[in-house]
């Protein structure tokens, strides 16, 4: 049995598959007790109801993204791992991301099942786990303070955004000039930077994937659209693979 279908066994299946029904009952129930208060403080249900039928259909779309962050771990990684990875906690760039860079150092040219070993994929299933643990930890010890921050004062006129605003527009600068620069960098590497030898496909892709996420805020924010603004990350990820297979 090669490694692959080891990691697609019956009883990893049934590993996963009892994490992520367990979660999904939690879910379950929530909603069940949601249901229950808002009757009990005099909600319409037609209301309710309609909330829950928007709530699932606009959840269809953006699950697509999730769904092809499955797919393409599941061709190194098997199916079940990533399943439960970006069922429960995981982010699709996060995972992707941190299974890339531990399988390079566990001495895998690429992320594939022809390089997987055991000790590999224990090293990257390790990783991908306690690298994101710690915004569960941290959040017991300093979420309630941090709320405080968020939303204890309300902005004043004339003052620039807040904490929250600041903090996360920095992660998201930093992540994406990240991807930039390994991008420009596999560009330049070519036979010069003005040659267009290099691999040009990333930053084809990360430009048309930029442009249909700016269509996106545009159409929700100055053409009173906002409930396109959940699928602006689903939909600039399919059509920027769109794109790279194009290319």
């Amino acid at each position: 049995m090669n490694m692959l279908s080891q990691l697609n066994s019956a009883p990893v299946y049934l590993i996963c598959g009892g994490i992520v029904a367990f979660v999904a009952l939690v879910c379950v129930i929530f909603m069940v007790r949601a249901w229950r208060a808002g009757r009990a403080i005099g909600m319409d249900p037609a209301k309710m109801k309609r909330v829950i039928t928007f709530s699932a259909t606009f959840t269809v779309l953006p699950a697509v993204g999730i769904l092809l962050g499955v797919i393409a771990l599941s061709g190194a990684l098997g199916t079940p791992w990533p399943w439960l990875r970006l069922s429960v906690i995981g982010a699709l760039h996060y995972e992707t991301q941190v299974a890339q860079a531990a399988a390079e150092q566990v001495g895998m040219k690429t992320l594939s099942a022809a390089e997987m070993t055991p000790q590999g994929f224990a090293t990257i299933a390790l990783l991908m786990s306690l690298c994101i643990l710690w915004g569960m930890v941290l959040s017991v010890f300093f979420n309630k303070s941090y709320l405080k921050k968020l939303g204890g004062k309300k902005k004043e006129p004339g003052k620039g955004p807040g904490f929250g605003d600041t903090a996360m527009t920095a992660m998201f600068i930093g992540l994406v000039s990240a991807y930039l620069g390994s991008y420009l960098g596999g560009f330049a590497s070519g036979n010069g930077m003005f040659a267009f030898a290099g691999d040009w496909k990333p930053l084809l892709v990360a430009a048309v994937s930029a442009l249909v996420m700016a269509g996106f805020t545009w159409l929700s924010e100055k053409k009173n659209m906002a409930w396109l603004e959940g699928f602006s990350v689903a939909g600039s990820m399919l059509i920027g693979m769109l794109a790279a297979v194009i290319a």
